[in-house]
């Protein structure tokens, strides 16, 4: 067997395992705590504190603890600053399946480990005369796993880069849209805190969790300007963050929010129809490269080769020659 085939097939399998284990420990969509008052409702004795703790899942009782736990032991060995870039990744990425920084680097740690010792081990139970044979060539198969822990470490990184560019992509789409509603809500005579809870109310997708969250902030007392800076800091957009700095200059100097809402949302119509003309005009370049790799020879294919096989039968190339 090829041994470049069999260390990809091993790496396949390895991404493979970490993104099953990810998905069977990962939550379900629904609101837990919604499902747990539900249940909780329809008995008709208060539940028991071993009935509560039974009733979560088993990775919320066994596996996110312990994982923590471990966590917290390795992140002691672990600069702050690396600490609170991660915190800060995973404040743009919307903190997906409320992980932590803990959590987060020992699931690093983790897979890394799984691929490395995985090659490790396969390296002891293929044939002698296999390229990833430990007894043939030790210090390269040494080298392979060292280069398979370094892949598995920057995977979850990958993913959370992904998990960051699909929310900024949808919070900049949305955003023309729930400036609009903002607009209408604030010109009809509510205020911009209530405007913002209709957003919440009409849409449930990012940007209308972000400004939950900003609403929530301002109900426990932080200061409404705080608020929308953590929020564009927490998304990290230029439209979402233009559009806050011009809202807090509004509210500093006493101009009408309607009409500062007004012009950012003609501005953000502007900016996604450009970006829309910008995609289109880089079709072509990105077509470019699969018509001259894929369709152009299969055209030539079609076309040409019956000449080709008509000139070959015909013998000119060999009178040629």
């Amino acid at each position: 067997m090829d041994p470049v085939l069999v260390v990809v097939a091993v790496l396949v399998i390895g991404i493979i395992v970490a993104l099953i284990i990810v998905g069977r420990v990962s939550p379900e969509g629904k609101d837990p705590l919604q499902t747990r008052l539900a249940e909780f409702s329809a008995r008709e004795r208060p539940p028991t504190l071993e009935e509560i703790e039974l009733s979560q899942p088993f990775s919320e009782r066994v596996i996110l603890p312990m994982a923590r736990k471990l966590g917290e032991f390795v992140t002691r060995f672990t600069p702050q600053a690396s600490l609170q870039s991660i915190q800060h990744q995973l404040d743009l990425a919307g903190n997906p399946r409320g992980v932590d920084p803990t959590v987060f680097y020992l699931s690093r740690l983790g897979i890394a480990g799984l691929l490395g010792a995985g090659l490790l081990a396969l390296s002891f139970v293929v044939p002698h005369g296999s390229f990833l044979s430990f007894a043939a060539a030790p210090a390269k198969v040494v080298l392979i796993a060292i280069g398979a822990a370094v892949f598995g470490f920057f995977i979850p990184s990958l993913m959370l880069q992904s998990k960051i560019t699909q929310r900024q992509d949808v919070i900049t789409k949305a955003m023309p849209d729930a400036l609009d509603l903002l607009t209408v809500c604030v010109e009809a005579g509510l205020g911009f805190d209530q405007a913002m809870a209709k957003v919440c109310e009409k849409w449930n997708n990012e940007l209308s969790m972000a400004f939950e969250r900003v609403i929530n902030e301002i109900r426990l007392g932080k200061l409404r300007r705080e608020a929308l800076r953590d929020m564009s800091e927490r998304i990290g957009v230029a439209d979402l963050t233009s559009f806050v700095a011009a809202i807090i200059q509004a509210d500093q100097l006493g101009v009408s929010i309607g009409k500062v809402l007004r012009i950012q949302s003609e501005q953000m119509r502007i900016k996604r129809r450009q970006r829309a003309e910008k995609k289109a005009h880089e079709a072509p370049v990105k077509m470019l490269i699969p018509m001259v790799l894929l369709i152009f020879p299969s055209i030539y294919i079609v076309l040409l080769g019956p000449s080709a096989i008509q000139v070959i039968k015909s013998g000119v190339l060999g009178v040629i020659r």
